[in-house]
């Protein structure tokens, strides 16, 4: 005989309430989270599950997940070492174990999108509600500043509860401009988050607007957790954000370690900053003395203000993270992720709102693109809710779905997933879908670059460059049978110098 909803919902509260009181137990004793971290490892290594049944993994992605799973489970140690407050510890459990891996409250949207489309929704989505931001940092991919374009309310609500009942997501990545200055109807982020407290929120900021009362309602809310940018050191971070704001990002982080709020740092790798925020000092300071538990790694994509191909990282220094960055995974256990050189998680691009990992992103003037990177949209959101639509109708734009036939297409053809980027690796290919399906620049800059010769000719340079780079290094660590479990015995990264 089935659950009725009443008894499911029961026991999953008293589950939750469970693993939350016994979390001070276990952050006391060493022994406990060593046995139970040992039995989650175990765990992994015998179960294996493949992030897709219909993808033929190699050898090497099946290790890179094997690999990465484990950091997951030693950042869960971290966690509980870390003394989170129990309303962040209760939402942390619920909604990432029981909402996100468990995914039972997502089931129904999740079959019903499937027996209309015949394939899984997106998995996450990233929206933009404001472009404002009160710094104003060169090479800004949303060119943020003063400006005051926003949603409404009453659009970025009904989103986030649409993201919930037609897809089933239960995870929200947030941006700008900067998130904290957000105002519509006098309600912001955090009132986001407490209106849909079923949903965890990640909100990319600049830390300079977390204050003592802003960290107090983040671990009462318990569902919103602060990706912190930073360049590199004091020097580095204050030539491009402005003086005195690499000390603002340690003063915020040092109020959200006494409240309790988990957060992690979000570095852009520039061909300037690369061996500065991969080295062994940088990762010490803000993993182990500051206390971020996660990292996420961008790499400088030519779009925004002032964009120039002069600032991406070489094809050189682009192989060497890939490298530097599973030495720190293997060897530390440390959660940094690169979202280009670890494609081989996500089965390549995650674009235009592929099934399952996949994600479509909202700016504040509604314009809904495949991704934060490529600046060209065929549909505005206000539009589509106007004329009686939801993001269904836009996930079915014939712009969005040829960008998933592509990513279909290069995954099954054991594309190198090494070089993932429509844009960056794949800028041809994205030249002729926006050519046959005519999207709008999000901006003015987005313009120039479409238009731009020389523009092209770099982009098109760097990615034969790279392929030519990373081609026989897929071949080799990926492609090439070999036991799972043994180590792809990458050579350690060089100097960049």
């Amino acid at each position: 005989m089935s659950m009725t909803p009443v008894i499911r919902k029961t026991l999953e509260k008293l589950w939750t309430e469970m693993m939350v009181s016994t979390t001070p137990l276990l952050a006391r004793s060493e022994f406990l989270r060593q046995a139970l971290l040992q039995a989650m490892q175990k765990y992994i290594q015998v179960a294996r599950i493949p992030i897709s049944p219909s993808f033929p993994h190699p050898a090497g992605v099946k290790e890179d997940l094997n690999e990465f799973s484990t950091v997951i489970w030693h950042t869960a140690d971290r966690i509980l070492d870390h003394h989170l407050s129990r309303t962040v510890m209760r939402s942390l459990v619920h909604n990432l174990v029981s909402g996100i891996m468990i995914k039972r409250d997502q089931q129904t949207a999740i079959s019903r999108f499937h027996e209309k489309y015949g394939t899984n929704p997106p998995g996450f989505l990233t929206l933009s509600p404001g472009k404002t931001c009160n710094l104003r940092c060169p090479g800004c991919y949303a060119n943020a500043g003063a400006d005051s374009e926003k949603l409404d309310w009453n659009t970025f609500d009904r989103i986030i509860d649409e993201v919930k009942t037609l897809w089933g997501v239960r995870f929200l990545v947030i941006s700008g401009g900067e998130p904290m200055v957000y105002r519509s109807e006098g309600k912001g982020i955090l009132d986001a988050a407490e209106k849909h407290p079923d949903v965890f929120f990640m909100m990319y900021t600049n830390g300079t607007m977390i204050n003592d009362a802003v960290a107090k309602r983040l671990a009462a809310l318990g569902n919103v957790t602060p990706a912190i940018s930073v360049e590199g050191w004091r020097e580095r971070t204050d030539e491009r954000r402005g003086t005195g704001v690499y000390n603002k990002v340690l003063d915020a982080m040092g109020r959200l370690r006494r409240a309790g709020v988990p957060f992690g740092i979000s570095l852009t790798a520039t061909r300037h900053n690369v061996e500065e925020i991969f080295s062994n000092e940088f990762i010490d300071f803000f993993f182990e003395k500051q206390g971020a538990l996660y990292g996420w790694l961008f790499h400088y994509i030519p779009i925004g203000r002032s964009f120039t191909l002069d600032l991406m990282p070489t094809p050189e220094q682009r192989l060497w993270m890939w490298k530097r960055v599973w030495e720190i995974i293997r060897q530390r256990h440390i959660l940094l992720a690169d979202f280009w050189n670890h494609s081989t998680l996500t089965e390549g691009c995650l674009a235009a709102g592929r099934s399952d990992r996949g994600y479509l992103y909202i700016d504040w003037n509604g314009a809904v693109s495949p991704c934060v990177f490529v600046p060209y949209s065929p549909m505005d959101i206000r539009e589509v809710y106007a004329s009686g639509g939801n993001l269904n109708d836009i996930w079915k734009n014939p712009f969005f779905a040829g960008i998933r036939n592509w990513q279909e297409t290069y995954r099954k053809g054991n594309g190198n997933l090494l070089a993932p980027c429509i844009i960056r690796d794949h800028y041809r290919d994205l030249r002729n879908l926006i050519a046959q399906f005519e999207p709008e620049p999000t901006d003015e800059n987005a313009r120039k670059a479409l238009l731009d010769p020389d523009y092209a000719r770099g982009m098109e340079e760097y990615d034969v460059a790279y392929q030519a780079l990373s081609d026989p290094l897929w071949q080799k660590y990926y492609l090439q049978p070999r036991e799972l479990g043994n180590s792809h015995d990458r050579p350690l990264p060089e100097s960049q110098d």
